[in-house]
């Protein structure tokens, strides 16, 4: 008999902003493949015969290949039952869900996908700014800040990604951020462009520095962290 694959966002990582039917799906569950950014709290609302298995990818860390995780899924759907693929933020913002999608559809495994709050959003609510302001950021990006190497993607539209009048969200990017903010300030973008590095959005190590682009790319080229994060930059408002 061959199972139900749900695919849900699970948010930034705090459990309070799953979605109602995350919070049913993941109960009703008889296996969860969990990222690490879904790890901790949200787990708790897995039933307690509920198989849980880590799959998740972290830059600099090793980790699952991505068709791996594919076949695994796919394995276990094929066991039968209800099978829920929980992915960080959103699952299909730079959440590798094609790729899974695609194993389920040669496969012939049914599935449903469940949007989940994106990082961003949480971001920009944290730090109390929207990511639009009618008059001076009609526009927002998202875009990778490294390719499947870990390195500066070189196909970015960096005229794009220097336009002052956008809000830019970069996943991904710290350890490619200087490089990246170099290339746009040889396109025109001000050194001196507000920028915001959101660290751990959504769990209890969050943390937030608001910077220019140039003292952030200075900064990030001494020390990223450890912590996941992204970087906002362009017209922001003042928030707290």
């Amino acid at each position: 008999m061959t199972g139900f694959v749900s695919f849900v966002g699970s948010g930034p990582g705090d459990p309070e902003l799953l979605t109602l039917k995350a919070v049913d799906r993941l109960r009703r569950a008889d296996a969860v493949l969990f990222d690490d950014l879904s790890a901790g709290p949200i787990l708790s609302h897995a039933g307690p015969g509920c198989d849980l298995v880590g799959v998740g990818k972290r830059a600099g860390r090793a980790s699952p290949k991505q068709d791996h995780v594919s076949r695994l899924l796919v394995e276990y759907a094929q066991g039968g039952g209800r099978i829920v693929r929980l992915k960080s933020g959103d699952g299909g913002l730079f959440g590798r869900l094609e790729e899974e999608l695609i194993a389920l559809r040669a496969a012939g495994i049914p599935y449903e996908i469940i949007p989940g709050i994106a990082s961003p959003f949480a971001a920009a609510a944290a730090a109390g700014i929207p990511l639009t302001r009618r008059l001076t950021a009609r526009r927002v990006q998202f875009v990778t800040g490294h390719d499947a190497e870990g390195r500066l993607p070189p196909d970015l539209d960096l005229s794009a990604l220097a336009d002052p009048a956008a809000c830019t969200v970069v996943f991904m990017g710290k350890r490619t951020f200087p490089a990246l903010a170099a290339a746009l300030i040889a396109r025109g973008l001000p050194p001196d462009t507000p920028a915001l590095l959101a660290e751990a959005v959504g769990t209890p190590e969050a943390a937030s520095l608001r910077t220019t682009v140039a003292e952030l790319a200075e900064r990030l080229a001494g020390d990223v962290g450890h912590k996941p994060a992204l970087i906002l930059y362009g017209p922001l408002a003042e928030g707290d």
